[in-house]
């Protein structure tokens, strides 16, 4: 029997191996592909993520650096305000009056809005409520004289009764929306379930609202609701109430749109703001202008009082009118002359003393030269004469040396009160000027008893001064110390900072209150009126000391206690015209002893034949900068 062959010819094993090894070398490919386009959109991911840290970075680096530029800007700017605040009283006054009404029509700005808003509000919804019961009753009236049973007159006279409650054209637009209420018992309408005006739904309508809707009986309420027209937001009032048609219940809610009461308010808001703003520049004007008038004569007054404190006594006040202040004017202007005249009067009697004493100083030369020659004859040939002769010999020669010596001192005086006494200054070291002065007055020392101790702690300190002036106060300073210190030790201590040089005096003798302190560099004042001078002193060394020491640049101070003795300091800058900040030494003692400002060893220096003892600075947690008081 014969069978009927397949001719299809099968595939050869090759060519399916082939097949395949295409197949996975496409797919692979295409993996490969995915692969690399993954990896690209991960290495733009990278580099995007890279460029916005770098654009964050710099970002933050220009606002801080504007930052960095306002902040000094803010700075300079509150600094002058502060200062225009403090020196004005026209820009005080002006903004506490800004200030001042600004925060009143604010005040009275907000209580009228407030009150205007009410109103506006209230009337609105009074209107709403009559308008919403007299609506409601017309339905219920038309609903329940209704004759229609079907279908399509039932729609059509709920629909044409609904569409009698919007007025759209109204000055306050009113729309509805019509519910059946939920979970009634009796069958509801099955031809009217809702409702509503064109873009109304029930959304429009508070949950809170119609709750006390369905549980009311027949009870009318109303809620601030917001409503969307043309995609804006309107204020709104929906006022609720219940209906009955066909025997099932409705709930009717009237929406009234009362964003024409808005504008209203807005445009009286607007109107007020403009109004307060206008009315507040306006009282700003006003209050400038007042001010102004007041303020601007006492500026004047007060650049013309400076000008006359600096010497120009000529400068008047300009006066115009008759009212307070051109009084005030003129009452200035003769005080002005009065104390003209007063200080031309004095200046050409202070003139004119200086002359005299000038003048007299000189005058007296000349005969107390002769004078004192005379006396110098007489006190060498003192031991020739009989006792009482040799005494006045002796009392004449010494009075002569005291009256040349006062001669001298006035005409020092008389110099600087001319101001005549000119500084030749030249770099000079002060430590071999303080070491003659003590040497020099050695003898001085060795009659009081005293003992002088010289403590420094630099071997050389070069200032620029007058070395004549300054060894003069100082020796006038230890004189004085050696005649009050009543035999106990005069110390001197000599130290400098970095702008200054100090050189402090101090005694231990019977010291002085501190208004004496105050007046010892008075000329001719003495504590005790009725105590001698033991050195012959004139009464004029402190004074010349304190002139001598200002045309120098410098301080001269005292300090003294009762029983404790008493201290002067002088402190001079280390350079012709630098200034001082602080005095390197202390001119209130502590403890009884100088304190000197500066940090360094202290240095013993010999004098003679007395040894002075080492002095070591105190062991103190101060840190640097801070004083250190020594110890012996």
């Amino acid at each position: 029997m014969d069978t009927e062959q397949d001719h299809r010819t099968p595939p050869a094993a090759g060519h399916d191996e082939a097949g395949r090894a295409t197949a996975a070398a496409g797919n692979a490919v295409v993996r490969l592909r995915r692969w690399a386009r993954r990896a690209r959109l991960r290495d733009r991911a990278r580099i995007a993520v890279k460029r916005a840290r770098v654009l964050a970075y710099r970002g933050a680096r220009a606002a801080l650096r504007a930052g960095r530029a306002v902040g000094p800007g803010l700075a300079a700017l509150r600094g002058a305000f502060a200062r225009r605040w403090r020196r004005s009283l026209q820009f005080r006054t002006v903004l506490i009056t800004l200030v001042l009404t600004f925060v009143s029509f604010m005040a009275v700005g907000a209580y009228l809005s407030n009150q205007i808003a009410n109103n506006l509000f209230q009337e609105r919804l009074t209107q709403a409520e009559v308008q919403t019961r007299q609506s409601v009753q017309q339905v219920q009236e038309t609903f329940d004289g209704a004759q229609v049973t079907d279908q399509q007159g039932v729609l059509k006279l709920v629909n044409d009764t609904l569409n009698q409650l919007e007025a759209r054209e109204s000055g306050t637009p009113r729309q509805y929306v019509f519910l059946a209420v939920p979970n009634q018992d009796q069958p509801r309408n099955r031809w009217v379930d809702s409702r509503a005006s064109y873009l109304r739904t029930e959304n429009d309508i508070p949950q809170a609202l119609r709750d006390a809707v369905q549980h009311s009986q027949q009870e009318q309420y109303w809620q601030s609701i917001p409503l969307t027209v043309d995609n804006r937001v309107h204020p709104a009032i929906a006022v609720g109430n219940k209906v009955s048609f066909g025997g099932t219940v409705y709930e009717l809610y009237l929406i009234y749109d009362i964003d024409s009461a808005q504008q209203t308010l807005d445009d009286m808001q607007n109107v007020l703001w403009f109004g307060g703003l206008f009315l507040l520049l306006l009282i700003g004007a006003i209050t400038w202008i007042v001010t102004r008038n007041v303020v601007s004569p006492v500026s004047h007054a007060a650049a013309v009082s400076e000008k006359l404190a600096a010497g120009q006594l000529e400068e008047r006040m300009a006066v115009e009118g008759e009212d307070e202040v051109a009084r005030l004017g003129a009452s200035f202007n003769h005080m002005a002359a009065n104390l003209q005249e007063q200080i031309n009067a004095l200046a050409n009697l202070s003139r004119m003393q200086q002359r005299f004493v000038s003048d007299v100083s000189h005058e007296l030369r000349t005969p107390l030269t002769t004078v004192r020659m005379a006396a110098e004859v007489l006190y060498d040939a003192r031991e020739e004469f009989n006792p009482v002769t040799k005494r006045s010999a002796e009392l004449l020669y010494n009075q002569v040396e005291r009256f040349q010596a006062l001669l001298n001192d006035l005409l020092e005086i008389s110099r600087f009160d001319a101001g005549a006494a000119v500084l030749d200054a030249e770099p000079v070291d002060l430590i071999p000027v303080v070491r003659g002065v003590i040497e020099g007055a050695a003898p001085i020392a060795a009659a009081s008893g005293s003992e002088v101790r010289f403590y420094t702690r630099t071997p050389s300190i070069v200032v620029d001064m007058d070395d004549r002036r300054i060894e003069r106060v100082l020796r006038n300073l230890l004189l004085n110390a050696l005649e009050h210190g009543e035999g106990r030790p005069v110390e001197v201590f000599v130290a400098a900072n970095a702008e200054s040089v100090g050189v402090s005096v101090r005694d231990h003798g019977i010291g002085m209150s501190p208004s004496e302190a105050a007046r010892v560099f008075d000329r001719f004042w003495r504590a005790d009126p009725a105590r001698a001078r033991t050195t012959g002193g004139s009464g004029l060394g402190l004074s010349i000391a304190t002139e001598d020491v200002k045309l120098h640049g410098g301080w001269l101070q005292a300090w003294g206690r009762p029983g404790e003795g008493s201290c002067f300091r002088m402190t001079l800058p280390l350079r012709s015209g630098g200034a001082i900040i602080e005095s390197p030494v202390a001119l209130e003692p502590a403890g009884g002893d100088v304190v000197l400002v500066e940090e360094q060893a202290t240095r013993a220096v010999m004098l003679g034949s007395v040894q002075l003892p080492q002095r070591r600075v105190a062991p103190s947690a101060a840190p640097s900068g801070a004083e250190k008081r020594e110890e012996p």
